[in-house]
């Protein structure tokens, strides 16, 4: 009989497959960010080459508002794939999130899967932990998993609806909210909580506001669709009624525009694939976008070169889309004029109304 860690750790190796073909997305949804139309700036009056990048998050300052969101770890090829991610992030200074470190908790040895503070010792890493997970973890064990990777926050994650289509899934999702609560009391690093592709709507996010979390990744629907990756695995196995889940949650623009008067610091990720996905994002109100399956996917083509290659284009569209609506900075570009229309206009009036 297999252990629980050695099930985490199948379901790990599982969860790399389909970003080397490309990755798993939405079926017909999308991330909303195409509804969002910045206005073109014809004369920007500025060069290119001093456009600030630079951000604050979590009290932290960035080179450039990417966040390389995480994705992995509990394997061989997990390690690899985190040190030469990191390597790239310190470069160009930006943050980067380990994936779940639950393979970790239940198996120790595999912590060094995790370790990349020896090739990336200034980054900002975020450690990672499950929301149900966080239940069942004492806060010790917690604060030595962080000690161990030495990270510089810790994300918990939210994801119901993939669990749900895990044969070996969770499905008792109570008490989340108090463990979360209790960490952001009890650590002495930022607690970010994240979606995994399904959003987080305004109600979900001002809860956990009134429970004292100040950072969000809204990650949502219109990237990588965990339910399609769980479909997947299971071969065709998956109950129909289950696999009708494939496009549920949140689009990414609703989600940020949703929170964005909030008071929350937002990372606004889900199917964030060019600089001008990320631009979006920032202009309607998130702190910093956040992106995975397109570096893992550059990984995969080119090692650590295709990271840093793909990091350059995300980053050029960002500069691109500034100087093309006439923004110096950041600041700037959240009080560009836009034109919201389709879906995201509907979604948008209807929650105000």
């Amino acid at each position: 009989m297999s252990s629980r860690g050695d099930v985490t750790q199948k379901r790990k190796r599982d969860h790399l497959e389909p970003f080397r073909t490309g990755g798993v997305s939405a079926r017909s949804a999308t991330t909303w960010l195409e509804h969002v139309r910045l206005i073109h700036c014809a004369l920007p009056e500025l060069n290119a080459a001093s456009v600030d990048l630079s951000t604050v998050f979590a009290g932290h300052k960035f080179e450039a508002p990417l966040f390389i969101t995480g994705m992995t770890g509990g394997t061989d090829e997990a390690r690899d794939i985190n040190r030469a991610i990191a390597k790239a992030a310190e470069k160009f200074g930006l943050a980067f999130g380990l994936g779940s470190q639950r393979a970790m908790l239940e198996n120790p040895k595999l912590a060094d899967t995790y370790t990349v503070r020896d090739v990336a010792p200034d980054v900002f890493l975020v450690g990672n932990l499950g929301g149900v997970q966080a239940v069942s973890t004492p806060v010790n064990k917690i604060k030595a998993m962080l000690k161990d990777v030495e990270a510089s926050a810790l994300c918990i994650h939210l994801n119901p609806s993939q669990e749900l289509m895990q044969p070996e899934g969770d499905r008792d999702f109570s008490g989340v909210l108090d463990a979360i609560a209790n960490l952001v009391e009890q650590l002495d690093v930022p607690v970010i909580v994240k979606e995994t592709g399904a959003g987080i709507s305004r109600e979900t996010g001002l809860q956990l506001k009134e429970r004292g979390v100040k950072y969000l990744d809204v990650s949502g629907l219109g990237g990588t669709s965990w339910v399609g990756v769980e479909v997947k695995r299971r071969e065709g196995e998956a109950n129909p009624d289950l696999a009708a889940f494939w496009d549920w949650g949140v689009p990414t623009a609703a989600a940020i525009s949703d929170l964005a008067d909030s008071g929350l610091e937002l990372v606004g990720s889900g199917g964030i694939r060019t600089g001008l996905d990320a631009a979006r994002a920032i202009a309607l109100g998130a702190k910093m976008a956040g992106t995975a399956s397109p570096i893992i996917q550059a990984y995969f083509n080119a090692g650590e070169s295709g990271v840093k290659t793909a990091l350059d284009s995300i980053l050029a569209g960002i500069r691109a889309a500034m100087v093309l609506t006439g923004s110096r900075n950041l600041t700037d570009l959240r009080k560009t004029p836009r034109i919201i229309t389709g879906p995201l206009l509907e979604w948008t009036v209807q929650r105000k109304a």
